[in-house]
């Protein structure tokens, strides 16, 4: 039976249990005073939405707002622009920032929204990109570089996280930079860090399809620790200990396995999520003058950065190898399960396509 006109498809999570379903739903309604309506071409599925797929621990903060569209990482046209919108007009090709503040904290009132104790996010907390049209504050949204595909745009999000992970760890050129976890942020992490001049070296374990992405962008050394350990690993790269190790994998123990070959004074930083709690050898961390820092979300100041490197048709190649399938959303379900396999590495979902 054909849909009513009005209706459309998203892909939701709508119980505070594991799944997702498909389901029609009405269009959002106009866009409200410094609100936005995107036409998305294409959104990414993210690690965080796996989690809430699967209903891992650590994601109870969504149920108080279900049904919710999931989508985070996005980009498309702008169709619509509410009152008091300045910078946008339909037809204006976009990306958001899935983040919104409170506007009233002092983190938002210093531009650190990424900090504010009652944010939300678009995709979690209110309905996000897994659907033809979304909602999003002008103020978070970034006007696309001419000449960059929305398509390949909807890479932003989770490469704007993977440069604030680089900025945390400090990386600069020379540095010897370990990369647990070659999943897409680990895989951007990669990337970036060898694009700021860093020596790279990406491990996973049994992951040998990422790690072959990882060579198609570009990558220049990978592991699968599989076939050899972490400490050869390390050594037969660098000669030494890393400088500076970055953990994507959401295993607790790969951030233990980290610092065991992090050099005195080198900087761990933490990028995954994780289910279980920590236990750390601090007494040998502090003999060691180990810095143990975490990650999570972006700055404002990472999206121009970001966008630049994808518009740039050499770094853009290299990171749209990153992305492995391209699906309708209509088959979002059979797409969540492929992501669950490891069968891809990064699905982006186009809901245009009936």
């Amino acid at each position: 039976m054909p849909r009513p006109s009005d209706a459309m498809l998203a892909l939701r999570k709508t119980r505070a249990a594991p799944g997702l379903e498909l389901l029609e739903v009405p269009p959002p309604p106009p866009p409200g005073p410094g609100e936005v309506a995107i036409r998305v071409a294409a959104a990414g599925i993210c690690g965080s939405d796996l989690h809430a797929y699967e209903w891992t621990p650590g994601y109870e903060f969504m149920a108080p707002h279900m049904p919710v569209t999931l989508g985070h990482e996005f980009a498309g046209h702008v169709t619509a622009v509410g009152p008091d919108v300045a910078g946008f007009m339909p037809g204006d090709a976009v990306t958001a920032w899935p983040t919104i503040g409170c506007g009233e904290c002092r983190a938002c009132r210093e531009d650190r929204r990424q900090d504010c104790q009652a944010r939300r996010i678009l995709g979690l907390h209110c309905d996000g990109g897994f659907a033809p049209v979304v909602i999003a504050p002008a103020s978070a949204c970034f006007r696309l570089p001419d000449g960059l595909d929305p398509e390949l745009a909807a890479l932003s999000e989770p490469l704007a996280i993977a440069d604030r992970a680089v900025e945390t760890a400090e990386i600069g050129p020379g540095d010897a930079v370990l990369v647990l976890g070659p999943g897409p942020i680990g895989l951007g992490i990669a990337w970036m860090a060898q694009h700021r001049g860093g020596r790279v070296l990406l491990a996973g374990y049994r992951d040998g399809p990422r790690l072959d992405c990882a060579r198609r962008m570009g990558i220049e050394a990978t592991v699968d620790l599989h076939d050899a350990t972490l400490e050869e690993a390390v050594r037969r790269r660098f000669g030494d200990k890393a400088d500076r190790v970055i953990e994507a994998t959401g295993a607790v123990a790969s951030i233990t396995e980290g610092l065991s070959v992090l050099r005195s004074s080198g900087i761990l930083v933490i990028a995954g999520i994780h289910s279980r709690n920590l236990d750390l050898p601090v007494t040998t961390m502090v003999r060691n003058k180990h810095q143990l820092r975490a990650t999570h979300d972006t700055t404002r100041a990472a999206w121009p950065r970001v966008l630049g490197l994808l518009a740039d048709p050499r770094h853009g190649a290299a990171l749209s190898a990153m992305v492995t399938h391209r699906l309708p959303l209509r088959e979002g379900l059979a797409a969540f399960e492929l992501a669950r396999s490891k069968g891809a590495v990064k699905i982006l979902l186009r809901p245009g396509d009936g």
